[in-house]
């Protein structure tokens, strides 16, 4: 089986070799519009093969999309930062060009792919590929729920100095600091952490959580990539394995939770033919109103957009 990395900057780089390491795909395929990055960071991946005793094959190639035909799951993770100064409105104009002429070549040469978006503001992201692509929205998706929800655990584990294996959780809510964790739907060795922790606990771990990746910013200088490398590799993971697991997953909605016609963080069960499910929680009033005013921050984004009249 053949995946294929559109990006081969930290994000990329990580999700590769995390899938090579654990020899979850045949082949990987890391591409780039810099000269040489995908190639280099590949060969230098292939040459930890004889340490760490795997036999996946990594190759990078340089804007040559046909290297990466009939691709079982593609990675989109190109795009550029917000800097400094840079509005939203210039940050979806410009990655949203990049994610179309990204999702235009994908298709072309694997029409049966799942992909998965990285690239950010990544909800909005996601239905620009999903517009782009023009295939049925269970084989389009966005990775976002899956890095929340790993960030949520691990404070928790740091927290309760319990291991973060027998930590689950669910959020919900789009990529960003209106997402919405749901602590009663969060357990350790299937105990609630609402008997375990502090009202006062959980909520400076929501809060943390929320403001995860800005608190990796402020140490480092730039964004995260291990979590988010590791994540979008373990959404390719279940996807060929069929693994059918339940995750939070950035998926197009027709009428579930009231909402209609967006990508949005939800529970969904994600297999070999993408999402095979969302799963609809009973929500209560408050947990609804931070759904609903999440789902209005991202069609905020999502019309900006719509405004570019690219489609």
């Amino acid at each position: 089986m053949k995946v294929t990395i559109v990006g081969a900057g930290n994000v990329g780089a990580t999700c590769a070799k995390v899938l090579a390491n654990y020899e979850i795909a045949d082949e990987i395929l890391l591409i780039d519009i810099k000269k040489g990055l995908a190639e280099g960071k590949a060969l230098d991946m292939w040459e930890t093969s004889p340490i760490l005793l795997y036999d996946t094959k990594t190759s990078g190639h340089t804007g040559d999309y046909s290297k990466t035909y009939d691709s079982e799951v593609v990675v989109i993770t190109s795009g550029v930062p917000r800097s400094p100064g840079m509005s939203r409105d210039d940050l979806v104009s410009i990655n949203a060009k990049i994610v179309k002429e990204v999702t235009e070549q994908v298709i072309r040469y694997s029409p049966r792919a799942k992909i998965i978006v990285v690239s950010n503001p990544l909800d909005v992201m996601t239905y620009t590929s999903y517009l782009t692509a023009k295939i049925p929205a269970k084989r389009i998706f966005g990775m976002a729920g899956v890095l929340d929800a790993a960030r949520l655990k691990s404070f928790i584990a740091l927290e309760l100095n319990v291991s973060p294996k027998e930590i689950n959780s669910v959020l919900l809510g789009g990529h960003g600091d209106t997402m919405v964790p749901l602590p009663r739907y969060t357990t350790v060795g299937g105990i609630p952490i609402t008997e375990l922790m502090s009202d006062g606990q959980i909520n400076a771990i929501v809060d943390r959580t929320i403001n995860g990746g800005a608190e990796i910013v402020n140490l480092i200088g730039t964004s995260a990539w291990y979590a988010p490398g590791a994540a979008a590799a373990l959404m390719v993971e279940t996807i060929l394995r069929n693994q059918r697991r339940i995750l939070p997953i950035s998926c197009w909605l027709q009428g579930e939770y009231g909402l209609q016609d967006i990508y949005f963080g939800v529970p969904a069960v994600l297999g070999k033919n993408g999402v095979e499910e969302i799963i609809e929680l009973q929500l209560t009033k408050k947990e609804m109103e931070l759904v609903k005013h999440s789902a209005k921050a991202v069609k905020n984004v999502q019309k900006i957009l719509d405004d570019m009249k690219l489609f």
